[in-house]
């Protein structure tokens, strides 16, 4: 990058993403007895967004259709089932209240 302030802006850009999916990792793929698998970022990478696929239409509604096996389908809405009960493993309080 030619400018500092855009250089700065693409670091801290890079900086949350890295932190968001590390907090993807810790909360929702918990190693457990069941589970003894711990994920390292680089292999969440390439199981979640190194995906073939395509948008599709039905009914007028632009649906994504991914290319996985069926055991991993399984997996990833184990993935989408987990994010419903997602708890944060930290509590915020605000610092100003309206």
């Amino acid at each position: 990058m030619n400018d500092f302030w855009a250089t700065e802006a693409t670091l801290n850009t890079v900086m949350l993403s890295y932190h968001l999916m590390s907090l993807l990792r810790q909360v929702l793929l918990k190693s457990s007895a069941a589970n003894p698998v711990q994920h390292t970022l680089q292999t969440l990478r390439y199981e979640l967004f190194a995906k073939a696929g395509y948008i599709a239409t039905e009914s007028r509604k632009p649906i994504l259709s991914l290319a996985l096996a069926m055991q991993h389908r399984i997996w990833m809405q184990g993935l989408w089932d987990a994010t419903k009960s997602f708890d944060w493993p930290v509590k915020f309080t605000p610092i100003y209240s309206p």
